[in-house]
């Protein structure tokens, strides 16, 4: 039922759907740490625990391990289309490394997106790493400049969305319990993990090198 509701409220095609079964998504759309429901009105703080994810996948991207942000950053740009359809419906990309000038001083965003749904923009902040709790002072900086540098009088209070590789959701929340904005913690992942069911009866590095070694 959650994916009839889900197909209709966000128009998926066939294949869209079919892959958000395969990503199990009704397990990761609203269950992200945030802050919410303290700085949001309550509609406003229901739709953006909605909209999401706890976790997100960037299987359209290589896999090799990432040791910068600007390299995560520019594949996903450079595949913005699937990185459109990983957020989810409603997200308008803005621009990457968006540049803000604040105090004499310049800063860039690493991803800024509008929402037409939220009516906000949206401030993502990459991360390649485990998430550490100065991160959301960071985002929460440049929430404040989107809010006095970008926003109109018809849009409503910027969100962050903090993207870390892994994150504790204790550390989080308490990361996250004195902050002004607007924010949430997800993590990601360039491909989908392996179920546990499954593990056991795939062969292991060792087996796989015997195997290729007699094939030689």
């Amino acid at each position: 039922m959650w994916y009839i509701l889900k197909s209709a409220e966000q128009g998926w095609s066939y294949r869209v759907l079919h892959h958000q079964i395969e990503l199990q998504a009704h397990t990761i759309f609203g269950a992200l740490p945030n802050n919410f429901a303290q700085l949001l009105p309550p509609l406003d703080s229901d739709l953006a625990r909605q909209i999401f994810k706890d976790e997100y996948i960037f299987d359209f991207i290589s896999q090799d391990e990432k040791r910068k942000e600007t390299e995560l950053e520019k594949e996903l740009v450079d595949n913005i289309t699937q990185f459109l359809l990983a957020l989810g419906k409603g997200f308008a990309y803005v621009g990457r490394q968006y540049h803000l000038e604040v105090g004499g001083q310049d800063f860039y965003i690493d991803l800024l997106f509008y929402h037409f749904k939220l009516r906000c923009f949206i401030v993502i902040e990459l991360k390649v790493d485990d998430f550490k709790p100065e991160y959301v002072g960071k985002l929460n900086f440049y929430l404040s400049a989107v809010d006095d540098l970008l926003k109109q009088d018809a849009d409503k209070e910027s969100i962050g969305l903090l993207l870390c590789k892994s994150k504790n959701d204790v550390i989080v929340e308490y990361a996250l319990r004195k902050m002004d904005r607007p924010m949430g913690v997800a993590s990601y992942q360039l491909t989908k993990q392996i179920p546990e069911e499954l593990k056991n009866n795939l062969p292991s590095e060792a087996e796989l090198k015997k195997l290729l070694k007699k094939k030689k």
